[in-house]
């Protein structure tokens, strides 16, 4: 069904359950997994890095990490994935990848804003999916490690690897 899943990464824990749900499709399906972090380059970033040097440099070694802990993550699972990180508009930066690679599919976390999150940020971001041409999953869906293992075992008993 999917061969190129395109997993948004950013360490929290939604990114985690989204991590998890992606890695879950990308076993059942036989695909080819990529990771995504993007580090938003917000109007804040934006000043922090005009009053202190470096801010931006010290923000991009931390989402590095966060990056080389998702694919530490999904080699444990057997993956190799391609990953990738990048700075700017979120959206724009999924939606652009996701095109690069030509991703099947999309998977992204969820966090719930308030309400003044959500003015403050205003609809600027855009929606993922009105800038990506393919299917997008958006995991809610989280799990303990222990139910987690006992999915991937079961997909790992039934599917029969691509030649």
């Amino acid at each position: 069904m999917y061969d190129r899943i395109l997993l948004a990464y950013d360490g929290s824990l939604t990114g985690r359950a989204a991590l998890r749900e992606g890695a879950l499709l990308a076993k059942s399906c036989g695909a080819q997994v990529f990771l995504l972090s993007v580090v938003a380059a917000t109007g804040g970033m934006r000043v922090a890095e005009g009053a202190h040097a470096g801010v931006l440099s010290s923000v991009e070694g931390s989402y590095q990490a966060i990056l080389d802990e998702g694919v530490a993550r999904l080699k444990a699972l057997g993956f190799e994935a391609v990953a990738k990180l990048v700075v700017g508009e979120p959206v724009q930066e999924i939606g652009a990848f996701a095109r690069q690679i030509k991703a099947d599919l999309v998977v992204v976390g969820h966090r719930r804003r308030g309400l003044i999150e959500r003015w403050w940020s205003g609809a600027s971001g855009g929606y993922i999916v009105d800038n990506v041409a393919c299917s997008v999953l958006i995991s809610r869906n989280v799990i303990t490690d222990e139910q987690f293992a006992a999915k991937i075992r079961a997909i790992e008993a039934r599917v029969i690897p691509r030649e």
